[in-house]
This record gives C-alpha cells, structure tokens and sequence, in this order.
C-alpha cells in the first residue's frame, strides 16, 4: 500500500477509483466501502485510493464534543492497508481545509490531484464546509467533471439486525461494555495500544502477579472499568492470554486513584518496560471491587486468572 499526504507530489495517470471518510476503526461498514472501491478500481483500470484524515474532523469543527477515537492514526492505517487498497492519501485536517467548500474540495483535489473516475461513498456522505456537500452534489459534479460516485446502502452487522454499523455505535458498544456487538460491527476485537511504563509494582512485590502497565491516549474511547478475559499482542505478532485491568485500583485508592490499564500476562516473563503492546478486550468478568486483604485480593486474582483462562481457550483473539 502506497502512503501519501494531500501535501505530498501524487501522480496517477491511469485515474483513481476513491472512497472518503474518517474511518474510525476501520469497521465492517468501511471495509464494504473499500471492497466496492478496489472492485471498481480493477474493473476500470484505475487505482483505488482511500481518502481519510490525519484527525477526526470534529476535532477541529467542534473539538468540544469530539468524539472519542476507536483507533488511532497509525492502527487506522494497518487496518486499511489488510483491505488490499492500493494507496491511502491522509488529508492533514486543520481550520484552512475546514474552511474549504464542497465544490472546491472536489475540483482541486479529488480531480486535480487524484485524478478522479468513480467515488464510493455510504448514501449519507457529507463533505466540505459545514458539511454543504452530499452524495446528490457529488453525482452532480461528477456529471461535469467527468467521474462516477457510487453512493452505498448503509450496512448491518447480519441479515437480522435493522441498526446501521457506524463509528459512533460502535463507541456507545465500548462505553457501554457490549464487547461482543462492539466485535460484530467492528469485525475484530475491540484494543488499546501503548507502551509499558512503571508502575507502584504491587503486583510483583505484594501480589506475586507482575502486571504491564500499559500506556493509552486520553482520545480513546474505552470500556467500563473492571477486569477482562483478552489478550496481549506483541509486536512480534506473539500473544498470550491476560487478565486485563482497567480502573483506579479501589483497594489501594479508595478515594480514587489514577485509571490505569494493567494485563497479567499468563506464561509470560521477562522485562516489558517501554515496549508497546496491543491490549485485545475479550470479556468482562467482574467490576473492580475493594478488598479488605492482600490475600483476600490475591484468591480474587486467582480466580479471575481461571476464568481468563477458560474464555481464551475456548474464544479466538
């Protein structure tokens, strides 16, 4: 997959065949939008390009209601290049493009940089300032400027659903804790990433279960605090079954502490710090709780390590 910026020198004499969008996590719904793009792309002779950007839009329109991310920047990009699409240009989204107008948008850059024949887009597309732009103007440009746009029915998880897979279901689903809806529509499992920093080490020197505690932006969505069954991904592309924790520790921060993200990594050792790591939500199996003991937390992480254990086992990552 060939990566590009709206600022970088792009040449495709062949023509493109586009698909637009923020695609936050890369769910179900966009991996259609993709297929039907490099379909078309094949079948025309042209290159298929996804169009997305460097930010979630709102961040610079509204910042103060923005919503949370399902994947950053760099994981969006891993998961576009596994649908085969040629080439990903990333529009580097700041007040000037916000500023810019459908019709402009459309002349300068999907024809006179990309070389445009045919966009994809979902039925609902919106584009340009203040969003003045749809699937209706769209066409008509095309008919003036020489391409085609294909605007998609929007898509359901299964035959028997009715609700539209969209980014921002997918983050009430996470919020929520409905790992397992939030899987359907996404079409994976639901992660965090980020690298391993130092903890109050309590889990080696009280508890006898070292933890990684692991790193996350502030502009992910997450789910309920609590313990999970799930996995930790290496870089490697090794994983290992993990007790996952995500909360403020009530039995040691009764007041509330800093919410943390720690995995007990099952049949691991060795030393993590500064390593990233993909964190893998599988299911929750209890809310955080306080405990009046160190052993009385202990037997509870022991028990909680048997059930990791039996929902990994019988569950694909």
């Amino acid at each position: 997959m060939k990566l590009y910026y709206d600022s970088s020198d792009v040449s495709f004499p062949a023509g493109t065949a586009v698909t637009i969008g923020a695609y936050d996590g890369v769910h179900i719904g966009h991996r259609y939008l993709i297929s039907k793009t490099i379909e078309i792309s094949k079948e025309i002779g042209a290159e298929s390009v996804v169009v997305t950007f460097d930010r979630h839009p709102a961040k610079v329109v509204r910042p103060e209601s923005a919503p949370l991310l399902l994947s950053d920047l760099g994981q969006k990009l891993e998961l576009l290049e596994e649908t085969g699409v040629d080439a990903v240009c990333v529009i580097e989204f700041d007040a000037n493009r916000a500023m810019e107008g459908p019709v402009e948008f459309v002349e300068k850059f999907l024809v006179g940089k990309l070389n445009v024949k045919y966009v994809v887009v979902g039925s609902d597309f919106h584009f340009g300032h203040n969003r003045q732009g749809n699937v209706d103007l769209l066409s008509a440009l095309g008919r003036s400027l020489n391409f085609e746009v294909f605007g998609a029915p929007l898509k359901t998880a299964s035959e028997n659903q009715s609700e539209n897979v969209s980014s921002t279901l997918i983050r009430r689903l996470v919020s929520s804790g409905d790992m397992d809806r939030a899987r359907q529509h996404l079409g994976r499992r639901f992660e965090l990433r980020g690298v391993v920093v130092p903890g109050d080490q309590r889990g080696s020197t009280e508890l006898g279960f070292p933890t990684a505690n692991v790193s996350f932006s502030d502009e992910m969505v997450t789910p309920p605090d609590g313990v999970y069954a799930g996995w930790v991904v290496f870089p490697d592309g090794s994983r290992f079954n993990s007790a996952i924790s995500l909360g403020t520790r009530p039995t040691y921060y009764p007041r509330g502490g800093a919410r943390l993200l720690e995995a007990f990594i099952l049949g691991f050792e060795g030393d993590l710090y500064q390593r990233t790591l993909r964190i893998v939500f599988g299911k929750k199996i209890r809310d955080q709780e306080r405990f009046s003991t160190t052993d009385e937390l202990q037997e509870k992480i022991s028990e909680d390590i048997k059930l990791v254990s039996s929902f990994c086992e019988s569950n694909s990552l």
